[in-house]
């Protein structure tokens, strides 16, 4: 996810390869897809697809008078899986394809259009786009600049372990004996501070030198981001050394709330038709097919 005031990327060129390849694979029909719970994770063979709708909530059909003539929607190029450039030029990504399910949906017109990520919420202001869709934080200090639909997807975080030290479950107590390398100044490493305060950490510069430590045996454990650890362990970069273990962990405090649809403040109107959309969308099955089709590995 990212922070409206903060630029940084979790996804490189080698990540980009990845998910050309993964979203070659076969889509699973809604009619073959098992849909999981909807007040939590559910499994459709070995993927848990997370279930983000309350089934006691349903937001009221929209009012299509009250929708623009076509919703403008504006995303970024680089933050794959969710959105990036395919092998043939155009926008691809989860974000892309939600965005063209939403339309269906609610049986309006839509464009897409891309902008640099520091420009979304202008566009919004400006009037010039209705809605961004691109992995944008919920959080307080984006609620001040825009309004948000409810959240379409959660990065948990997660530990990966080599396979030879897998453990059965992964708690203050039980690691207290390990190594467990973390990114410095995340989110990851406070946790790990905060909750894990008797656990031997190791913070390194970036992903790739905490990973590579675990590779080497220098570290037990490490505990990053859930979806960047889950492509780095199908890559070939990974030498499939190693897998989760214990998990998922979505506080807020630390983790966020998840990824929202912005929407100018104040515009309820396309806000609560965009929050229909969605409930229809994981109701019909069709948001776990686009789930499975981005994610075919499990990252809960």
């Amino acid at each position: 996810m990212r922070n409206l005031g903060d630029m940084s990327r979790m996804c490189g060129a080698v990540i980009l390869a990845l998910v050309l390849t993964l979203a070659s694979l076969a889509v699973p029909s809604s009619a073959m897809a098992q849909k999981a719970g909807t007040s939590g994770p559910g499994a459709t063979g070995s993927v848990a697809v997370p279930g983000f709708w309350d089934p006691k909530r349903r937001p009221e059909r929209p009012d299509v008078t009250r929708l623009p003539s076509q919703i403008r929607f504006v995303t970024t190029d680089d933050y794959p899986p969710f959105s990036f450039r395919g092998t043939d030029g155009q926008p691809s990504g989860m974000n892309i394809d939600l965005a063209r399910a939403i339309c269906t949906e609610l049986a309006v017109p839509c464009t897409l259009e891309v902008k640099p990520f520091g420009e979304l919420v202008a566009a919004l202001d400006a009037g010039t786009a209705d809605a961004a869709i691109a992995g944008i934080a919920i959080t307080k200090d984006s609620r001040d600049t825009a309004d948000f639909t409810d959240r379409y997807f959660r990065s948990p975080a997660r530990f990966v372990a080599r396979k030879s030290g897998l453990m059965d479950q992964v708690t203050p107590q039980t690691v207290a004996a390990r190594t467990v390398g973390v990114v410095t100044g995340t989110a990851h490493e406070a946790y790990l501070r905060d909750f894990f305060a008797e656990t031997a950490i190791r913070a390194y510069p970036n992903s790739d030198a905490a990973l590579d430590a675990l590779k080497r045996g220098e570290v037990d454990l490490v505990f990053g981001d859930g979806v960047q650890l889950a492509f780095w362990l199908n890559g070939s970069a990974s030498a499939n050394c190693c897998a989760f273990t214990g998990g998922p962990f979505t506080e807020s405090r630390y983790f966020g709330e998840g990824m929202g649809i912005a929407v100018k403040r104040g515009n309820d109107a396309l806000r609560q038709s965009l929050n229909y959309a969605l409930g229809q969308l994981w109701e019909k099955g069709i948001y776990t097919d686009l789930y499975l089709r981005w994610f075919p590995i499990s990252v809960y």
